[in-house]
């Protein structure tokens, strides 16, 4: 079976993140909304995206069912899906879950209202703006658990551990040594060669993905995952970090996102809580001002390629974009533009030849080319995003 994962409107809405991928290739959990549905279905997939992101990642010629990309499966969507026929969408009121056609190719918007519509009344985990991702992340670790588990043995990890619980799996090479896994409260998922040093304190639910690495002493809390090769230390709360990121030393990052080819600095911290405990906004690129996010604990979301110095401070609620360098004392504002360079004393522009320099070394460390395709999105996206960079 072949899919293809369509954006719908919450690709504006969860911008910055989904400037640089479709919204299936947001990871939440332990895998991304697209590895999710392919692990479900046994399928390959492509992405029905923006024209600028296609070529990264592209639509799937022989693909017939079309399924909405900021929609998590379960077992019982599973099953509509699966049913629908040539011809038929399954609706949700006014939203498209997913649509089967008896061509290969992309299907325009006045052609679908054509389509049968199926009723769907069954809940389901959809992802609309940032914030959903850690809000749900506990819940879909818990799903994807179950899912790469399930009828497998795990690893074993070395003695010197302390385990409280059994709800742990341990992929080939991955290793632990003199720390303490709780799993009582949720699972524990070590990917294929990640490594948890000595003194680490971990309470699940909690994922650390293929060949990464939790360092000396760490602290992590509940929901928090860990994507594939990143380093990550200090204090961890209901965090997701996608992947090739970095938060390697002391500091606290609670209820956040950070995208891919991040990296935190020494002592650097974000503040999840209002002093006067009042709810949350964030800043939202569709309307183009702050946005409640009915929350009281909602910390930093930093778009990929962004990173800060050390000290850093993050006020409650702050968006960093696309290629954003924060550094100096004080706190920075909680929008802090794409390609901004600067801090709290005020911000600049960050060209991209300085940045391409950057991303090059960077890249060049995990042995990976910088290539022309990732250029050209992010040409693209620097010129998306000229209209906030006032400075």
């Amino acid at each position: 079976m072949t899919i293809n994962l369509f954006d719908d409107s919450s690709w504006e809405s969860l911008r910055p993140l989904t400037f640089t991928r479709p919204v299936a290739d947001l990871r939440i959990g332990i895998l991304t909304i697209a590895e999710k549905w392919a692990k479900y279905l046994g399928a390959d997939f492509g992405y029905q995206t923006q024209e600028y992101l296609s070529k990264k990642y592209p639509l799937k010629a022989n693909a017939q069912l079309f399924i909405n990309g900021s929609i998590c499966p379960d077992e019982s969507l599973l099953n509509a899906i699966a049913a629908l026929k040539a011809g038929e969408r399954l609706c949700q009121a006014d939203l498209l879950i997913a649509y089967c056609s008896d061509r290969s190719v992309k299907i325009d918007p006045e052609e679908l209202k054509s389509f049968k519509p199926i009723n769907y009344s069954g809940g389901f985990t959809r992802i609309v703006y940032p914030n959903d991702i850690f809000t749900f992340n506990g819940t879909e670790l818990k799903k994807d658990f179950t899912l790469l588990t399930q009828g497998r043995s795990s690893g074993k990890l070395s003695a010197t551990n302390t385990f409280l619980g059994d709800d742990i799996f341990v992929e080939e090479g991955a290793t632990a040594e003199c720390s303490i896994f709780n799993s009582l409260q949720g699972p524990i998922y070590l990917g294929k060669n990640a490594q948890v040093w000595e003194g680490s304190i971990i309470r699940g639910s909690f994922a650390l993905g293929e060949d990464s690495s939790v360092k000396m002493g760490a602290k992590i809390y509940p929901n928090t995952t860990i994507g594939p090769h990143s380093r990550v230390g200090g204090e961890i709360n209901n965090a997701v970090i996608w992947g090739f990121s970095s938060k390697g030393h002391e500091g606290y990052l609670g209820n956040a996102v950070l995208g891919q080819w991040c990296n935190i600095g020494a002592d650097s911290n974000n503040s999840n809580l209002k002093n006067n405990y009042a709810e949350v906004r964030l800043w939202d690129y569709e309307k183009r001002s702050f946005r409640k996010t009915g929350l009281q604990f909602c910390g930093l979301i930093m778009a990929d390629h962004s990173k800060c110095g050390i000290n850093t401070m993050f006020n409650t609620g702050t968006v960093a974009g696309v290629s954003a360098n924060i550094f100096g004392p004080g706190f920075p504002r909680n929008f802090i533009p794409d390609f901004a360079w600067g801090g709290a004393q005020g911000f600049e522009v960050y060209s991209l030849k300085k940045m391409f320099e950057t991303a090059e070394k960077v890249y060049s460390r995990r042995d990976l080319a910088f290539d022309d395709v990732e250029k050209k999105i992010l040409t693209q996206v620097f010129e998306m995003t000229q209209e906030h960079r006032h400075f």
